[in-house]
């Protein structure tokens, strides 16, 4: 029988952690005895006595796991589950986790922080391998504090200040890859609608345009980058511009630019590829392979994420002294181009 405390519910965790005035993270180290991590014995004191004056006991399951047989893998994540192209990131991880003998605990929180701490409060319960924390889109987010001593790996997202071993596409590369289709189907005066939201997308891919246009010899026009809104309305607005600037070919930042943009053209009587080639990003399946012509583009490797992340949590994947792992976005080539 689990013991309760004075309201007569069983005794969690989070109630010794809101007795002693710490983390649940630091209960979970300290009944545990987790070696390696540095917890002050005054915190450990606290921790003890509330243990102690609650009578909390760790069920059989929690005690089963605090022997190190647990085969859980944690996944916290804002949006990725509603977001259909993101989703692939919990099938990538799941695979991977199941692969290896492990289960993965899936929560999507919606962006919610109460949610999202409630969450991690339930994994760390269960003396979960690590925990995956992941965002819908590449962009910074702050660490929630219950992690900062528990094995975390960052998937799609990053934190300036944080050390923790993180897992995002190499925007750079699959700028340079969209860029190098354009040039090898004989464009040289290539346009980039790039998005007006700074971002590591919004960087990384205008240095891949541009490291491509440099290896293959041709200038860069400062002229031909196109600051626009990363969605279709911003497409669709930058049409007259592409035709005023004689681009012959034009990289758009998304797919969701592209398929404004085939909009634009279209109303000026332009053709898809013959009268200018258009190249995407993200591979949105339902825009990309949908549209007429479907369009070129390279795919987020929202699959490769969440497989890489979990190797990376379990040491599978060789250190890397940045503790940043970057995933190669592979280039989609259809009829657009």
């Amino acid at each position: 029988m689990p013991e309760h405390g004075r309201s007569g519910s069983a005794v969690t965790m989070r109630d010794v952690a809101k007795a002693a005035g710490v983390s649940v993270a630091t209960v979970s180290h300290v009944v545990n005895d987790k070696q390696g991590v540095r917890i002050g014995e005054d915190a450990r004191r606290r921790v003890h006595d509330a243990v102690a004056e609650l009578g909390y006991r760790p069920n059989a399951l929690a005690k089963t796991l605090s022997r190190g047989t647990s085969r859980f893998i944690g996944l916290v994540s804002d949006a990725i589950a509603t977001t259909p192209f993101a989703g692939q990131i919990i099938h990538g991880a799941q695979d991977e986790a199941w692969k290896h003998g492990y289960v993965l605990l899936v929560a999507d929180t919606d962006g919610n922080r109460a949610a999202e701490d409630e969450a991690i409060a339930m994994m760390l319960e269960h003396q979960v391998q690590g925990v995956l924390y992941s965002s819908w889109y590449h962009h910074e987010v702050t660490v929630p504090p219950a992690l900062e001593n528990t094995d975390t790996v960052l998937v799609d997202c990053y934190a300036s200040s944080s050390e923790l071993p993180t897992v995002v596409p190499d925007e750079e590369q699959g700028g340079r890859v969209a860029t190098e289709e354009l040039l090898s189907a004989g464009h040289r005066r290539i346009a980039f609608l790039n998005t007006t939201t700074p971002s590591p997308a919004q960087t990384g891919r205008l240095a891949g345009y541009r490291a491509a246009l440099e290896a293959a010899g041709v200038d860069f026009d400062p002229e031909l980058v196109f600051p626009t809104a990363p969605d279709q309305q911003g497409g669709y607005a930058a049409a007259p511009l592409l035709l005023a600037a004689d681009a012959t070919a034009v990289f758009c930042h998304n797919d969701r630019v592209a398929m404004g943009l085939y909009d634009g053209l279209r109303e000026h009587g332009i053709r898809i590829p013959d009268d200018i080639a258009v190249m995407g990003f993200d591979n949105q399946d339902v825009i990309s392979a949908h549209l007429r012509p479907p369009l070129s583009t390279v795919a987020l490797p929202h699959y490769d994420l969440g497989a890489v992340a979990v190797r990376v949590l379990l040491g599978l994947e060789p250190a890397k002294d940045t503790h940043q792992y970057l995933v190669t976005c592979p280039p989609v080539v259809r009829q657009s181009t």
